[in-house]
């Protein structure tokens, strides 16, 4: 691997999120900061407890995911789409460097600021409700896992989108309510059974279910399950990400 290559884009894209500091970090941890304000304040007073949870504690998981959704699609989509639509990615694509190497240096950075963020919502929660971490390295995991996956998402989004409106499309109209309707912020034992069978097909139900396993030990799923389908979607973007690069598709004139 030519780990100077991949170094020097990583780098690239890492200094690109410095100079955008107000909206790579501070926007979403208000944003979360607002959630805590109307959901856990305002919701969590008629709610007092979910499976021995306060309410508050219990949309926490929720809320990083959805963070963490948003931003990995985001930032990974947005880094690979400016070079394309500047055009500057022939010169990426001529040097010597490889497929492979061009897909870890922007998914690793973009799954990088994602993982950051999450880190930080963590922080700010943890102002609003007393948090509890049952198992830290599988949080850790959970937290690393889905970054990377919904990274290589957002750069697969990246090739494909030929504006920016394309870009924002499946951000606005997929993943965000795909993480509302996924459990985030109530377990899915509360719906009726119709719809608790109609939700399993959302797949942010897997991510959020084994993500809060890892905090407090309760899940909509099992955890086994939950893991099984993090790889799954893992191994699916990367499929997608490799046939782009190996036939083209919107990378060559």
């Amino acid at each position: 691997m030519n780990l100077n290559s991949v170094r020097a884009i990583y780098l690239f894209e890492m200094h690109r999120t410095r100079r955008t500091l107000l909206q790579s970090i501070f926007a979403p941890v208000i944003t979360t900061s607002l959630y805590f304000v109307v959901f856990g304040a305002a919701i969590g007073a008629r709610i007092p407890e979910i499976e021995g949870v306060s309410y508050g504690a219990f949309i926490v998981p929720g809320l990083v995911m959805l963070t963490l959704l948003t931003q990995s699609v985001s930032n990974a989509s947005f880094g690979i789409f400016f070079p394309k639509f500047s055009r500057t990615i022939y010169e990426v694509l001529s040097a010597p460097i490889s497929h492979f190497e061009i897909v870890v240096s922007y998914v690793g950075a973009a799954a990088t600021k994602s993982v950051i963020v999450g880190l930080i919502i963590l922080a700010t929660a943890g102002l609003f409700v007393p948090l509890h971490v049952e198992h830290p390295l599988w949080m850790l995991l959970f937290l690393l896992l889905t970054s990377i996956t919904f990274s290589l998402f957002g750069f697969v989004l990246g090739i494909w989108a030929d504006n920016f409106e394309k870009l924002q499309l499946v951000p606005l109209l997929v993943i965000t309510p795909l993480t509302f309707l996924g459990g985030s912020f109530y377990s899915i034992s509360m719906l009726p059974p119709f719809w608790q069978t109609v939700t399993l097909f959302n797949p942010v139900v897997y991510l959020v279910s084994g993500f809060r396993w890892s905090f407090y030990g309760i899940a909509d799923v099992h955890i086994g399950v939950s893991i099984a389908m993090t790889f799954f979607f893992l191994a699916v973007f990367a499929a997608i990400a490799a046939w782009m690069f190996k036939t083209g598709y919107r990378l060559k004139p």
